[in-house]
């Protein structure tokens, strides 16, 4: 099993050694100061009340605190990300060398990860879940590079929809000698435990979270990441000084005081994820509609391309699936509005072949 010496080993040492960019408002901390220190406009004619002038808190603080009384977390464990696909990014980056180490996913899952690492000149070991989309323990060690120093997880996945048992998960962290990513972009729509719960125990595991989905907040871009605090830290050191701007903050300190509707939007998702299914299964078109732990639905169809471009027609927008390993004539449709998922439902019962 990993220890944190043994985790913090694996930074590459360019990155251990970076002296980060500093900020006088990370050293300095109080109020009704007098800030002349980042060449800000000291005028604002947008928004006053949103003090959009000014350069937003490097570290986050508030949010962060709010985050880790929310997710019963210390907030050193907590970093805040321009989406879920900056601390992607970051963690190849910290950790993968270019042209030399590896990454490690489950196909079909989250393309972000590949695209990362791509950028990042780092290679992409891909491992095929079984046909129920469940991790195959042993064909994942048997078949492991010694190069690969990172594995993504994405649980409940993307785009199949089914989360993958804690108990698989804590396997790989107890034997994989690397970092264990566990992206669980749509754990609010779940009804098991976040590998979250495992921090304490394993310090190679960094978990990612978002407020895009449950919380409705996709277009503010912010993403979270819980790890030890010595990873935190590693992530901090590189990320942009200012990665979150002001106005996504503030809709973030407004959204953590609205926990309540958030829950209450998440149960009518789920109410209408298990209605929408149904109506699917009786459609002419639809072979098999798969379980889904998230908002969205993969549904394997008869002929996935033409009822793509069919949808589109009629304005329509899902995802096709069909090229993604074990995921041939499958699309994957979000929930929706009641009156949207209805209107998806009548024009499918007009397709014809």
């Amino acid at each position: 099993m990993m220890t944190i010496d043994k985790t913090l080993n694996l930074i590459r040492p360019n990155i251990a050694r970076l002296q980060p960019y500093s900020s006088a408002r990370i050293e300095f901390t109080g109020s009704n100061t007098i800030l002349l220190d980042a060449n800000e406009n000291p005028y604002s004619f947008i928004n006053e009340e949103m003090e959009i002038n000014r350069y937003p808190d490097p570290l986050q603080r508030f949010a962060k605190e709010k985050i880790a009384l929310l997710k019963q977390v210390e907030p050193n464990r907590v970093f805040l990300g321009n989406g879920s696909d900056e601390a992607v990014d970051l963690i190849i980056r910290c950790f993968c060398e270019p042209a030399k180490d590896s990454i490690a996913l489950f196909a079909p899952t989250y393309g972000m990860y590949s695209v990362c690492a791509a950028i990042n000149n780092v290679a992409v070991r891909q491992f095929l879940l079984n046909d129920d989309f469940s991790i195959n323990i042993n064909q994942f060690f048997d078949n492991l590079s010694t190069d690969t120093k990172v594995v993504f997880i994405c649980s409940p996945n993307n785009p199949t929809g089914n989360a993958q048992p804690i108990e698989t998960i804590e396997q790989i962290l107890s034997q994989f000698n690397g970092i264990v990513v566990v992206d669980e972009a749509y754990i609010d729509f779940y009804s098991g435990k976040s590998t979250s719960s495992l921090l304490e125990k394993y310090p190679n595991l960094i978990v990612l979270q978002t407020f895009s989905k449950a919380w409705a907040m996709a277009g503010a871009r912010i993403g979270i990441a819980f790890a030890h605090q010595n990873i935190i830290k590693i992530l901090n050191k590189v990320k942009f000084p200012y990665n979150i701007g002001v106005p996504s903050l503030k809709v973030l300190e407004r959204a953590l005081e609205k926990t309540a509707s958030a829950k209450m939007l998440v149960n009518q998702i789920i109410d209408e994820r298990e209605m929408l299914k149904m109506k699917l299964q009786a459609l002419p078109c639809v072979e098999k509609v798969y379980p889904s732990d998230t908002n969205f639905l993969l549904v394997k169809t008869n002929d996935a391309n033409s009822i793509y471009r069919y949808l589109l027609s009629r304005m329509i927008v899902v995802r096709n699936r069909t090229n993604e390993p074990l995921c041939e004539n499958c699309l994957r449709i979000t929930v929706g509005k009641p009156e949207e998922n209805q209107r998806l439902i009548a024009i499918l019962k007009t397709y014809k072949p």
